[in-house]
């Protein structure tokens, strides 16, 4: 039984080395999850993201209902006392199982001496729930954002920044991408239609298709046989815009964790594809992903600024660079970033970004075409920056969509669309 109970304080000590020390949740979860049952997993990632996802409100509470903060060692209490909070407010959880809980959870930090402060701050919410939530809705914090952010996102989408906020407080949809060398996507959809579960195609991308519940992958028809991969819409877009071609020479820049490696590869099985990312513990799903779907490709960990290093005076038909970026277009699938980001980071990212296109765009063969894609929905990453590249940059030329001062495509995150991304597409004259 202690395991079960143990969920409760293992997500605060997780959602803690999150806020209080900036580790990512990828990062923090994997190393926790390997201790519990397949089911429990399940639960620990929903406390985990769900604080993550609502931690102003949880902070507001804890604000409302204690006259001082916890603090020095005490402070995993703090977190664990959000974790009952979520649990009562946005889980199923019977609510005399949450609190029972939660306050054994005291026990396994070593705190049991506060098991009383933490079942009388629970039950004390219980009562003053409706009046404090009622409250809530007029407070500062309702949007469950950053400051920072919320103003970025106001000035750059005026009119779309609540739909957007909507979006970003919300569960992702899960999207899969047919792998095309196997099925076409009709042919999957009756597959999965078969296994009892629904998909919806996606308008513009072809091998997209949006499950209509989210489902474990080995429950998905072919998946261990590489018939369909779990990627997002947006990111499948990238090939709408690169069209990779049999026979050409195409490098993958910021590749990892190898979701386009694959689908150039699915589009053009004959390329010759150079996967590159600078982080080389994940350059491990690379491989992972190619061994699934039986592939080749070529992979080498390098830095996109510094290409002689790793690719000499090597030119290529293709780029498609997946600019490092505030992933600010995939809070719903990681809430950790509100939390991790902050707002000098965008300056410093757009910073690096220059360097990246200015340093890889020699290694373009003329004629060839450069795709500038991020997970990011701020302008300083994305129309501005190409808008940049393209004034200083005098054989490059736009093409697909947008204008010189406003270049790209950018889709914002839907509540049964892609997530946030940009793109743009240009040319070597």
């Amino acid at each position: 039984m202690k395991k079960q109970l143990n969920l409760r304080s293992m997500a605060a000590q997780a959602v803690e080395q999150v806020v209080e020390q900036g580790q990512s949740l990828g990062q923090v979860l994997p190393a926790l999850q390997q201790n519990v049952s397949d089911k429990d997993k399940a639960l620990l990632q929903e406390l985990c993201f769900g604080v993550l996802r609502t931690l102003p409100q949880l902070n507001w509470l804890i604000n409302k209902l204690m006259s001082r903060p916890m603090t020095g060692k005490q402070r995993t209490v703090h977190y664990l006392i959000m974790v009952g909070f979520y649990q009562l407010l946005h889980t199923r959880i019977p609510p005399h199982a949450a609190l029972a809980e939660t306050v054994e959870g005291a026990v396994v930090i070593k705190r049991p001496q506060l098991k009383g402060l933490i079942n009388g701050v629970l039950r004390q919410f219980q009562r003053q729930q409706e009046a404090l939530l009622e409250e809530f809705t007029r407070s500062d914090e309702r949007f469950l954002h950053p400051a920072w952010l919320l103003k970025r996102l106001q000035k750059a989408y005026p009119a779309q920044w609540e739909a957007i906020i909507d979006a970003n407080n919300a569960r992702p949809p899960m999207w899969l991408r047919v792998n095309r060398h196997h099925h076409s996507r009709d042919e999957w959809l009756a597959l999965l239609a078969e296994a009892g579960m629904e998909g919806f195609a996606h308008t513009d991308y072809p091998d997209a298709v949006r499950l209509a519940s989210p489902a474990p992958v080995h429950a998905l028809p072919g998946f261990d046989q590489g018939w369909v991969t779990v990627q997002d819409a947006s990111a499948q877009g990238c090939m709408t815009f690169l069209e990779p071609q049999n026979g050409e020479h195409i490098l993958d820049l910021c590749a990892a964790p190898g979701g386009k490696t694959t689908h150039i590869l699915e589009v053009a099985p004959d390329a010759q594809v150079l996967a590159v990312d600078v982080d080389e513990q994940r350059l491990s799903r690379v491989y992972d992903n190619l061994k699934r779907l039986g592939m080749k490709a070529e992979v080498k960990q390098g830095d996109g600024r510094f290409p002689a290093q790793w690719c000499g005076e090597q030119q290529f038909d293709r780029i498609l660079l997946d600019a490092p970026c505030s992933a600010t277009g995939v809070i719903r699938r990681h809430p950790d970033i509100k939390w991790l980001r902050r707002d000098r980071d965008i300056a410093e990212l757009a910073k690096l970004q220059a360097e990246i296109l200015d340093a890889v765009w020699p290694h373009l063969k003329q004629g060839g075409t450069l795709v500038y894609a991020t997970c990011s929905i701020l302008p300083e990453e994305n129309s501005q920056q190409v808008a940049a590249f393209l004034t200083r940059t005098a054989d490059a030329r736009l093409s697909a969509t947008g204008t010189p001062d406003h270049p790209g495509q950018q889709n914002l995150p839907g509540m049964e669309d892609g997530d946030g991304f940009f793109y743009a597409k240009l040319i070597k004259q």
